[in-house]
């Protein structure tokens, strides 16, 4: 990514569009053919919790946002958009009826209501065959449960049903009338043939849920469908212009840290952690520890572990337990995290054999369990607050070392990893998890996230670069230097990470 430091006057430039539909806001990025940066826009809404472990959103204020980012970008451009990328959070269902209308609150992707559902498709579909054909077991947070839990608990919407979509696909539908996604985003609705990239049709013949449903499958880059006149209207963008597949946030993220080839992984860390890589063939992992998704990149795969609570943790200790710290933290005109890092690094790698388990919000890879928790372990009088904080920046390492460790067991062999969210940011923690991971490290050049990617492949669908590898060549911005793991505390932590990998079993069966 390059940044724009001057306004456009009446150059040639191409510019593109990405539009992030996030859970907490929507985040717009104009870009041009060179990865400049023009000008940014986001607008929040709010997330609605009708009931403990419920996450829901309503689908039109998500437009009302996407209305208000596009005619801020749209201002600030002075020559024609190209095309739009959109992406945006992954799993959720949007559920319209025959005349398009929204029936109810659209169901998140940290949704918990479903464990009913996903029992029951594990059972109708089979775990082996599901995990075959979809490259993942069924878990709550995923689309297709969600349209059996709409089934059996609210049968009057459910009546009602004719298209359920994915977030971002609804923001296409509102701009052009297409019902339309990518492979990455399909992906994630346990309803995709992972080897076709299309629709199962064992999958949704098993669960009973008509393909008509559904929109129709494209690769990310491809064009889907144009702007409308309506759309113009309400957006201030030109009728006619392009609209491609786009990708769920985290493959759209990737594209845009130019993770589309294999050697490099992406590492984030934000609220969850994320450990990303590139495959160039689907290998789901059959213990159903791992997700395996079709890449934003045409033909490829990625795999991915998720650990759900990894920024998370640092973020509720700062508001839960450190809340006193953020009035040093102002005085000082410090960052509160990094102020809690640098205490923390006071303290000897190990934190004096604490350990902690970072499961605040359950966990995914690898245990699969919404009631997982998280724990401190080792607690002793000796111990203070960057004992504490220390064996949660080392514990989150260790999470998403659970998930590398995976990848590379399906013949996946990253040998440097590129980190981004907030916490790569951190000196203490990047070097941290440098070593807990064992491999060099370096920060990622774009900070935009995955509205940025959706620009890079806009970009493609427009026909201004060839393909994503070519699009990635000109946009991004490959990191310059690669940090590599201190000797010492990768022997340091080796035996303290299989220490951790036998925490959580030892807990999970207690009373």
């Amino acid at each position: 990514m390059h940044e724009e430091n001057a306004p456009m006057v009446g150059d040639a430039r191409k510019l593109f569009i990405g539009l992030d539909i996030g859970t907490s806001s929507a985040k717009g990025v104009l870009v041009d053919e060179a990865g400049r940066v023009i000008a940014r826009a986001s607008g929040d809404y709010p997330l609605l919790v009708p009931r403990p472990g419920w996450t829901e959103q309503d689908p039109q204020a998500w437009w009302a946002a996407a209305e208000t980012v596009l005619h801020t970008l749209v201002a600030n451009a002075q020559a024609p958009i190209e095309a739009i990328g959109l992406t945006g959070q992954m799993h959720g269902a949007v559920f319209l009826d025959t005349e398009g209308a929204v029936i109810r609150p659209a169901i998140l992707w940290n949704d918990q209501r479903t464990g009913d559902a996903c029992e029951a498709i594990e059972r109708d579909v089979g775990s082996a065959n599901l995990r075959r054909i979809t490259g993942n077991p069924a878990l709550t947070g995923f689309q297709a449960p969600k349209i059996l839990w709409l089934r059996d608990n609210e049968p009057e919407h459910y009546a009602r049903l004719a298209h359920v979509l994915l977030p971002k696909d609804y923001i296409r539908y509102r701009l052009s009338g297409a019902f339309a996604t990518d492979v990455s985003d399909a992906a994630g609705t346990l309803l995709l043939d992972l080897q076709a990239r299309d629709w199962s049709d064992d999958v949704l013949s098993a669960l009973d849920i008509p393909r008509a449903w559904l929109p129709q499958v494209f690769e990310s880059p491809e064009v889907t469908a144009r702007v409308s006149a309506t759309g113009a209207d309400t957006t201030g963008l030109a009728a006619g212009t392009p609209i491609v597949a786009g990708a769920g946030d985290n493959a759209a993220a990737a594209v845009g840290g130019g993770i589309v080839k294999t050697g490099v992984a992406f590492v984030s860390i934000g609220t969850s952690g994320v450990v990303f890589a590139h495959s160039e063939s689907a290998t789901p992992d059959t213990s159903g520890e791992l997700h395996c998704f079709c890449h934003a990149v045409p033909g490829a795969y990625h795999l991915m572990g998720v650990s759900l609570a990894s920024g998370g943790s640092l973020q509720w200790f700062a508001d839960r337990i450190a809340s006193d710290e953020a009035a040093v933290a102002q005085r000082l005109g410090r960052n509160l995290h990094e102020l809690l890092a640098a205490e923390a690094d006071t303290v000897p790698p190990g934190a004096d054999d604490l350990y902690f388990l970072p499961y605040l919000a359950g966990e995914r890879t690898p245990h699969m369990d919404p009631n997982a928790r998280g724990a401190w372990i080792g607690l002793t009088l000796s111990h203070d607050r960057r004992h504490m904080v220390r064996a949660i920046l080392e514990g989150v390492a260790f999470s998403l070392r659970d998930s590398l460790v995976r990848i590379e067991a399906q013949g996946v062999m990253p040998d440097k990893l590129i980190l981004g969210g907030g916490g790569a940011h951190s000196d203490v923690w990047r070097r941290i998890l440098a070593a807990v991971l064992n491999k060099p490290v370096a920060v990622q050049q774009d900070q935009e996230g995955p509205a940025y990617g959706a620009t890079v492949l806009a970009a493609v669908g427009a026909g201004v670069h060839a393909n994503v590898d070519a699009a990635v060549a000109a946009m991004v911005s490959a990191p310059e230097h690669f940090e590599a793991p201190d000797a010492a505390l990768v022997a340091e932590y080796a035996p303290r990470y299989a220490r951790f990998t036998r925490l959580y079993p030892a807990l999970r069966d207690i009373d």
